[in-house]
């Protein structure tokens, strides 16, 4: 069997099998697939739907984005393809992440003829197993994962990603992954790609993990982090300018200003759930407020360094960083919505936004507005509200997506009541 699936509102990746003998003649006719799922939130409560129990659609698989892999000693293969949702015309589904993700690439390429370069980058955490002390970036503590670390590498590998770099990280039982970086939509391809992965060998290994965006409030969070670069039309690197602000070409920095003026609008997709807003606060090492920083790992969107001693020439090794995202989003609409307010950067012309060099949190409202800054909202309920109020930001999704996903949203918080914080974060442990 073979699972056809797409990345959804909630994050989740959700799916229809079939036997893989029919792979070629589903790539024409799909499987069946109902509107009202996408209205299924990450807790398996359906929120309100305008569907109801009408409408049917099409999952069509995409080969580009086939994964099967069999992992030592285990006999079972994991064999599933990412796809896109149709219309059954054939027209493209107004809320498929991924055909959403499509279109905002295609606006970009219009506008600059760039196409995207570029990685996601995760946190991750195990959930089971003794928690000890002097672990963080330690030797001590990858050999903890050894055995998990090296299965996953050969997993990756096994499915077309290269592997990257995998390290101990500062949280208790808390480790990143990353692979190298790929072009367009396979960008979310591969990020979706890898968290199932990592969830399959935790599974097989009897060492379960979650991507949460925080586990306890008075603890780290886990982020995902997104590196972007521009490549031309003949594939040579489009980002660095060594005579543009901190290096950034100039549609670098239009895209990079299009972020940051948008991006309170947008964190309501970037950081999707009711727990994400407890990580997104000063002093995490997340990010609070919309801002640029070089080198900064509290900033929003960072430039990240260049190494004077590697064999890759600058302009190739150049990228920027968006620090302002969580695993509870669909890599697909998340990437979607950051190529979209980086594409109004460049359309309006804007200047690229000056570093900052100070701890923001110290400033009031009033001496962050005159510096053209702001809070990030700090809860589901005002991210939402800044979404939905933002005309610019809810025109460039399908007509009807921006209610569909408030609602979505709602339905997600109704799920969760009056429950405190340390029950909140123990439901989201459990489904991511």
């Amino acid at each position: 069997m073979i699972i056809a699936c797409c990345t959804d509102l909630a994050g989740k990746v959700r799916g229809k099998a079939f036997p893989a003998c029919q792979f070629d003649v589903r790539q024409k006719r799909g499987v069946g697939w109902t509107p009202t799922n996408v209205q299924i939130t990450c807790f398996d409560a359906i929120a309100e739907s305008p569907f109801g129990a009408l409408g049917d659609l099409l999952l069509i698989p995409d080969e580009t984005a086939r994964v099967r892999v069999v992992l030592e000693d285990d006999g079972t293969a994991e064999h599933f393809v990412l796809g896109d949702i149709k219309h059954t015309d054939g027209r493209p589904w107004e809320l498929c992440t991924r055909s959403i993700l499509k279109s905002a690439l295609e606006r970009l390429e219009r506008l600059t003829g760039l196409t995207l370069y570029g990685a996601f980058e995760h946190e991750f955490q195990f959930r089971s197993g003794p928690s000890r002390l002097g672990e963080a970036y330690t030797t001590a503590g990858f050999r903890r994962a050894r055995e998990f670390a090296e299965t996953l590498l050969a997993a990756t590998r096994s499915v077309g990603l290269e592997p990257d770099t995998f390290m101990k990280e500062y949280g208790s039982g808390q480790y990143e992954v990353t692979t190298a970086p790929a072009h367009g939509v396979a960008i979310a391809d591969q990020a979706t790609i890898l968290r199932e992965l990592v969830r399959l060998v935790g599974e097989r290994l009897e060492r379960p993990v979650t991507f949460t965006p925080i586990r306890d409030p008075a603890s780290v969070g886990n982020g995902v982090h997104i590196h972007l670069s521009f490549l031309d039309r003949a594939g040579k690197p489009s980002t660095y300018d060594p005579n543009g602000a901190h290096g950034l070409g100039r549609h670098a920095g239009q895209f990079v200003a299009g972020i940051l003026k948008y991006l309170d609008a947008i964190i309501a997709i970037t950081a999707p759930s009711v727990v994400s807003y407890l990580r997104l606060t000063p002093h995490r090492w997340s990010a609070a407020f919309n801002n640029l920083g070089f080198r900064d790992r509290e900033a929003s969107v960072r430039i990240c360094p260049v190494s004077d001693l590697s064999d890759i020439a600058k302009a190739s090794q150049f990228n920027f960083e968006f620090r302002a995202g969580d695993a509870a989003a669909s890599p697909h609409l998340q990437l979607a919505a950051i190529v979209h307010a980086g594409a109004q950067g460049i359309e309006e012309e804007l200047e690229a936004p000056q570093a900052t060099q100070e701890d923001l949190s110290l400033l009031d409202a009033g001496a962050l507005r005159a510096r053209g800054y702001v809070r990030l909202p700090q809860t589901l309920d005002e991210a939402l509200n800044r979404f939905r109020s933002n005309a610019v930001v809810t025109s460039w999704f399908p007509v009807g997506f921006a209610d569909v996903y408030v609602m979505h949203k709602k339905g997600e918080q109704a799920y969760l009541g009056e429950r405190n914080h340390e029950e909140i974060c123990a439901l989201y442990e459990q489904v991511y």
